[in-house]
């Protein structure tokens, strides 16, 4: 049985694609639109440019909009662009919505304003600013951890009556809050923490902004696939495949993006250097990057090496995913 559900507004799986360098730090727009395109190839119908993983916080306005320009060139219309541009000041904030609007984006990611720490009434008036002033579809990214507010489940049913603001990147932990906020409104809820892709997809999310799609979009691709297509076993297969890279890469102690260039450097792909204060990983943990990496695609290399024996690929916990080694 297949299932079926609204068409989510910026796609089903969507990386927060790292921003790449070259090796004196500067912006390497060829290599972002090489990254981006064998992101899409492999399975992403969406990217999320300059979020945290891209290194927002140490790019300019600039260097932002000319990404989200470079990155559209690349991909054309095969994937949609969900530009980040939240800052602690709304007025910002509108400015660098406005800039990635006429640079080609499709939707802008929109993070709670930080160290201020606003209440939930000055929360909400950003965000209605901001969708109102840029145009575009706004995905709220309710992540407590770094900016210090929750967006609270409240805040966000009253928000979902604004037709701007159409999607949330789930990270705060509140799996109840989450639910409370998907039986009330039609917002689409993408799961932005890489172990919850299957569990929110299952209750009605819309798809998943992940990390881990820098490395192996194919199998995070794989998930809400295998479910759409009713092979709910296998996407919690490909779910538990994942827990390996996905610890390397996310409970390290080290910030997801010195992780994910570790393992793409190692890989050949386009990443390059972090910018400080972020500090490159050091060899011991790229090398358990690559480690489990390897142990992932080596599963999906036996899978596939004898297409007969059907025992085989279905024992597998990945079995045929395309996955390729890069």
């Amino acid at each position: 049985m297949t299932s079926t559900r609204p068409a989510p507004p910026f796609g089903r799986t969507l990386c927060a694609m790292i921003t790449p360098f070259t090796a004196t730090g500067t912006l390497d727009l060829d290599g972002a639109q090489r990254l981006a395109a064998h992101l899409v190839a492999r399975g992403c119908d969406g990217l999320v440019l300059s979020g945290t993983t891209g290194e927002s916080p140490t790019t300019t306005d600039e260097e932002k909009t000319r990404l989200v320009a470079a990155v559209r060139e690349a991909v054309g219309g095969s994937a949609a662009l969900v530009a980040g541009v939240g800052s602690a000041d709304t007025r910002h904030t509108v400015e660098l919505a406005l800039a990635a609007g006429k640079a080609g984006a499709d939707g802008v990611l929109v993070v709670t304003p930080y160290y201020s720490r606003p209440p939930q009434e000055a929360v909400a008036a950003h965000f209605r600013q901001v969708a109102e002033a840029c145009g575009l579809p706004v995905m709220l990214y309710d992540i407590p951890g770094r900016t210090g507010t929750r967006i609270e489940p409240d805040t966000m049913i009253r928000l979902a009556d604004h037709p701007g603001i159409v999607a949330v990147k789930d990270c705060s932990y509140d799996f109840f809050g989450t639910q409370k906020v998907l039986a009330r409104t039609e917002l689409a809820y993408y799961a932005g923490c890489d172990e919850h892709v299957l569990a929110l997809y299952a209750l009605g999310g819309a798809g998943c902004v992940s990390t881990v799609a820098n490395a192996v979009p194919d199998v995070v691709a794989g998930i809400p696939a295998a479910f759409d297509a009713g092979d709910t076993g296998r996407a919690a297969a490909l779910q538990r495949a994942l827990v390996p890279l996905t610890e390397a890469m996310l409970e390290a102690g080290l910030p997801g993006t010195v992780t994910a260039k570790a393992l793409l450097n190692r890989l050949g792909l386009p990443a390059g250097p972090v910018r400080a204060p972020l500090l490159p990983a050091g060899r011991e943990t790229a090398d358990g990057l690559l480690a489990a990496y390897q142990a992932l695609t080596a599963g999906a290399s036996r899978a596939n090496a004898s297409p007969a024996d059907a025992s085989t690929a279905n024992a597998s916990p990945i079995g045929a995913s395309g996955l390729s080694g890069g």
